[in-house]
């Protein structure tokens, strides 16, 4: 009988669903071709990302860049970015600059709760994602005083990044694109192997031969998961909205973020949500070699438990993109490949109301939902998601805890 329903789900393709579930889940996908000149489309109904407002400080620091801000309904944090020219690139005149914008931006807006501040090289600049800022520092208002000792020499304190350690070279051009659906790089016969052990994961759920595509059916119980972790405004917004709620998360976090934004990563860990790896610097790991691919998710793993003390245990593809290779790799390094059943498609900005639609819709026992911890809608939506989780009984946790003690060879 299982076999027999194994294979009405393979034919059924796209529109496979598992038992119970109101809404299909991602079925795996072989490549498809990319033209030239291609960027990601929009949804339909999809409109740009939101505008952030900006601070003007007075008097003006010259090198200061953007300082933007945003709340989450409780709490607001800024984020200002410094460009600095190599003459200028001291440990102190880098203090002393971040110190100016902290202090400018908590006496221009009263009602930040937090400021962090990010110094990057002028010529090199990249944006977030490029090469690794020269100095970062997280300044929630109570340690303002703190932080000024710091800065003027005078005392230590660890909500900063020095610039001690320098990102290896990319090994291929960092992926900008979101996750969308699993997709397979292999034959058509590991595609189909790949759909089987999907459709079979939609009645057993569970970790098997080193994936997980759902979790166990027999709870209420989903994983709440949020990919390219930590973002210097958004993280603390998102930790706040968990910690308020009383939910523990999974962040699948890019190891060069985690290197630049130390303290968000300690943070996640002393709330008690769970840290997954994203590869060290958010690239397609198919078409790599293996040594490549290895040392790929062996860097982060080596910078989030540095920070962490624990070790890794989950692991997210960029893109969704995967191999026979990238599995063999992340097995032998004792990492689950990890998917997910639900995605809102935050990245596409289609608004709070379809995001927040599409959350409640798919909803479901076992369930692996996917956001991204620079997506501003996911922070719109998620704390009345949260609300109507409990309101439906269900509980919203990490993935650890989601497949428990289920796991398969």
């Amino acid at each position: 009988m299982r076999a027999f329903l194994t294979l009405l789900i393979l034919l059924s393709g796209p529109a496979v669903v598992a038992q119970g579930a109101l809404h299909p889940v991602p079925l795996v996908q072989p490549p498809r071709p990319t033209l030239p000149g291609e960027v990601q489309p929009l949804a339909p109904g999809a409109r740009p990302a939101e505008v952030l407002p900006r601070l003007t400080l007075r008097p003006a620091i010259p090198e200061l860049e953007r300082l933007e801000y945003r709340g989450n309904g409780f709490i607001e944090v800024a984020h200002g970015v410094l460009l600095l020219t190599p003459a200028a690139q001291t440990l102190a005149h880098e203090r002393a600059l971040a110190l100016q914008v902290v202090e400018g931006a908590f006496r221009t807006r009263p009602t930040l709760e937090e400021v962090d501040v990010s110094v990057y090289d002028r010529a090199s600049y990249g944006g977030f994602g490029g090469p690794l800022p020269l100095f970062t520092a997280s300044v929630p208002r109570p340690r303002l005083m703190d932080f000024r000792r710091y800065a003027e020499g005078l005392g230590v304190y660890e909500r900063v990044y020095e610039g001690a350690t320098r990102a290896a070279p990319s090994p291929a051009p960092v992926a900008r694109v979101r996750e969308q659906t699993p997709t397979f790089h292999g034959s058509a016969s590991g595609l189909l192997t790949q759909r089987v052990a999907q459709s079979v994961s939609q009645f057993n759920g569970g970790v098997r031969g080193g994936l997980l595509f759902k979790g166990p059916l027999d709870q209420r119980t989903a994983a709440l998961t949020f990919d390219d972790a930590p973002h210097p405004l958004y993280e603390p917004l998102l930790l706040d909205l968990l910690r308020r709620a009383g939910i523990r998360a999974t962040f699948f976090v890019i190891g060069r973020n985690a290197v630049a934004y130390p303290y968000f990563v300690r943070d996640m860990a002393e709330q008690g949500d769970e840290v997954g790896n994203h590869t060290y610097h958010h690239v397609r790991l198919p078409g790599l070699s293996a040594a490549q691919v290895r040392d790929e998710l062996l860097s982060a793993n080596r910078a989030i438990s540095t920070l962490t003390g624990q070790p890794v245990r989950y692991f997210r593809p960029p893109g969704g993109d995967y191999s026979p290779l990238t599995l063999q790799v992340a097995e032998q390094l004792g990492l689950t490949t990890t998917f997910w059943t639900d995605d809102p498609g935050d990245f596409n900005n289609p608004g709070d109301a379809v995001v927040q639609s599409r959350l409640v819709a798919r909803l479901r026992p076992g369930g692996i939902v996917l956001l991204h911890d620079n997506a501003p809608e996911a922070i719109d939506v998620l704390r009345t998601f949260l609300q109507v989780a409990r309101s439906r009984d269900m509980q919203l946790t990490t993935v650890g805890h989601l497949v428990g003690r289920r796991s398969q060879p």
